[in-house]
């Protein structure tokens, strides 16, 4: 199997879909148009009758086009880079060509990597954005200037994700010390870290707590209620 048909036959098994479905789906978006689409799908049903090179008059029996017009529809797939035609040698040492439809799969996995990797930046963006609102609400006030070029430095430069910018403000609520410095520090050492998503976080933190409960004495019966101990990021040491 070649490098092509791999690349087809894993993405369709991970996403559970199987390769008519994503003609279907996305044909149009590439600007296929229905005769076009039509003729394809003829294509694939003589490759599964073991007929790669069906001829146009083989065509025109099951369409309602003549073999002239099957010939241009075809050449225009092919100009389109939707369809080639490929050889191979058989068993008997004899020259042979047929369809190949793989460059419409690559065309296809191409424009739903392009569509889902488009679709998360701007996701990314739309909660870059929403980050600042965030701060603003945290710290009931509008932010400085001085204090939007820290968060977009956090984004830009340090390349945080918004769920652990996010993560670390939260990190700062709980523990009364919302600033910028500290958040700053928490982020310096998550990264040290190499703590990367949320659930990272949370693992480090429950496993923080659960050293402190360790280390701590039982509570008094009369004061069994006692606030879970924060971590504090401006004081941690190797």
């Amino acid at each position: 199997m070649n490098a092509k048909n791999q690349r087809l036959r894993m993405w369709s098994e991970q996403v559970h879909v199987n390769v008519p479905q994503l003609f279907f789906q996305h044909y149009k978006a590439l600007k296929i148009p229905d005769d076009e689409a039509l003729l394809l799908l003829h294509l694939l049903a003589f490759h599964t009758e073991q007929n790669d090179f069906p001829t146009p008059a083989d065509l025109s029996e099951r369409l309602h086009f003549n073999e002239n017009d099957i010939t241009l529809k075809l050449q225009r797939l092919i100009q389109k880079g939707f369809l080639e035609i490929t050889q191979g040698i058989d068993a008997h040492g004899k020259l042979y060509e047929k369809y190949s439809i793989y460059p419409l799969w690559e065309r296809i996995l191409d424009y739903i990597e392009t569509s889902t990797r488009n679709q998360e930046q701007e996701e990314e963006k739309n909660e870059e954005g929403a980050i600042f609102s965030l701060f603003e609400q945290e710290f009931g006030r509008l932010l400085s200037p001085m204090e939007i070029e820290t968060i977009s430095m956090w984004i830009d430069v340090d390349r945080h994700s918004p769920s652990i910018i996010k993560a670390a403000l939260k990190e700062a609520v709980l523990a009364g010390k919302i600033s910028l410095r500290y958040i700053d520090r928490i982020l310096f050492e998550w990264k040290k870290k190499n703590i990367t998503s949320v659930k990272q976080v949370e693992k480090h933190t429950e496993q923080f707590h659960q050293k402190t409960t360790t280390v701590q004495p039982k509570p008094q019966a009369e004061s069994i209620q006692k606030k879970v101990p924060f971590y504090n990021w401006l004081e941690e040491r190797e």
